[in-house]
């Protein structure tokens, strides 16, 4: 009897821990959906407003670009037209026509394109630009910005072989005719270089278009905890589309005609154990003739102008900073030296900021001011106090590897003070004149990315009053 009592007992028990099982999984469910409701329902709406404002950004500087290389284009057309007409007006009806024509038109599409028309996926595969589509269309969020500025790119694309056309065909006409050389060898050398720069300008924007922010990668972060957002990548995502994979998860189905990387390795393995002792040997052999040849078209393609290097080019350097943005060239530094202290006057030291501005090849010019502090007279007597504030500008040229010289003019206050009003007395200013040379060292670093010693010769310094240092030497740090 009490065996049995004791059975039920623990039955009911277990039952009882069951229905509590199930509801607790029912409510961690709930609970679940819930949170992930939340986190939609909290998505920061900053987020939207700074993928808004960084494409409109981006859509403004592409604009405008390839406007500016569009019309550089029409008119050095125009000129050419005019110098080849007076020798060959035939030759120059054939060699522009239709034109000018078809340049007005890639500048009205260039301007007035709105993205539309849904655009097919070509190119490599942008991962970021598909999310960030993928979540305003998820959040029901405008995404017409982006569409823009997905046509925009499209639309540089297309003038961008325009003007890689346009440089084939005046390139042949100048190999066909012994004079032609003469009157548009100039004009077509500067077609060439337009033609590589607008396409380094362009790959630059798609990397931009392509490079999320911290911001950006926190809120995709976020969304990709949730499920629904997964699911619905999967059935409206690029490669979705692409592909055809369904949203139910059947992407072996659709992807059942392409070839795995297993099968090919199989299938290479066969070829060669077919062939005998000698078949590795036949297909290296037949991949080196395959390269070569690859070589060989390779080599042509740059002969007629269809590369996008400047092989054909021999006396061009490209400018690598020419096709970045402004704040890209921005240069940020800091930079210290310390002189030695007198009877009448304290241990310094120069406290430097720079911003330099990159002018390409090694080159920059910029602008900086400094703020002398005062140590004291010794370890036995320390004690802080400004001694002195500087503006300076700056001028780096590159000489060879890591050398530069350095040119410079600054105003010192160099003058102890304890109120920013003593430093209206303009006669308490005085000039410095600096030339040097400077050694670079690349650093690892992710904030420190360059060490900078300069040895520089301050030509003014024989005549000031009380006389100051005639040689400078600075460290500093570019970030």
């Amino acid at each position: 009897m009490y065996k049995k009592l004791t059975l039920c007992l623990v039955a009911l028990l277990c039952l009882a821990g069951m229905v509590c099982s199930a509801q607790s999984i029912d409510s961690g469910s709930v609970a679940g959906a819930a949170n992930g409701a939340n986190k939609v329902l909290s998505f920061p709406s900053r987020v939207f407003e700074h993928v808004q404002q960084r494409t409109a950004r981006l859509d403004a500087q592409l604009t405008r670009q390839t406007e500016k290389y569009l019309e550089r284009m029409a008119k050095r057309e125009a000129r050419l037209k005019a110098r080849l007409s007076k020798v060959d007006s035939a030759g120059a009806q054939r060699l522009f026509a239709g034109s000018e024509e078809r340049c007005a038109a890639l500048l009205q599409k260039i301007k007035t394109d709105t993205g539309n028309v849904r655009l097919r996926v070509s190119g490599p595969y942008q991962a970021y630009v598909d999310s960030v589509q993928g979540m305003l269309a998820f959040l029901k969020k405008d995404g017409r910005a982006m569409q823009q500025l997905q046509g925009k790119m499209a639309d540089a694309g297309e003038v961008k072989n325009y003007i890689q056309e346009r440089r084939q065909q005046v390139g042949q006409y100048i190999a066909q005719h012994a004079n032609a050389e003469a009157i548009l060898g100039k004009a077509y050398t500067g077609m060439k270089q337009d033609a590589y720069y607008y396409s380094q300008q362009l790959q630059e924007y798609k990397n931009l278009f392509n490079d999320p922010d911290k911001l950006e990668r926190k809120a995709l972060a976020q969304l990709n905890q949730l499920p629904a957002f997964q699911a619905f990548m999967k059935s409206h995502s690029q490669l979705a589309g692409l592909f055809g994979v369904p949203g139910g998860g059947g992407a072996a189905r659709a992807l059942a005609g392409l070839q795995t990387r297993d099968q090919i390795s199989q299938q290479v393995q066969q070829q060669v154990t077919s062939a005998g002792s000698g078949g590795m040997e036949s297909l290296q052999s037949q991949l080196g003739e395959g390269k070569a040849q690859l070589d060989s078209y390779k080599g042509k393609l740059e002969q007629l102008g269809g590369g996008n290097g400047d092989a054909d080019i021999p006396s061009f350097r490209p400018n690598e900073q020419k096709t970045k943005t402004f704040f890209r060239r921005l240069e940020y530094g800091a930079n210290f030296q310390t002189t030695r202290g007198s009877y009448y006057f304290p241990v310094t030291t120069d406290l430097g900021l720079s911003l330099g501005y990159k002018l390409g090849r090694g080159n920059v010019i910029g602008v900086g001011a400094s703020y002398k502090v005062g140590w004291g007279s010794g370890f036995n007597h320390i004690a802080f106090s400004s001694q002195g504030v500087g503006l300076r500008s700056f001028l780096e040229v590159k000489l060879k590897g890591s050398f530069s010289a350095t040119g410079g003019f600054e105003y010192n206050y160099a003058t102890p003070f304890s109120s920013f009003q003593q430093l209206q007395q303009l006669e308490r200013w005085t000039k410095s004149g600096l030339i040097g040379v400077s050694k670079t060292v690349s650093m690892r670093g992710r904030v420190l990315k360059k060490t900078k010693m300069q040895l520089l010769w301050d030509f003014f310094s024989y005549s000031q009053a009380p006389r100051t240092q005639a040689l400078v030497f600075r460290i500093g740090y570019n970030f």
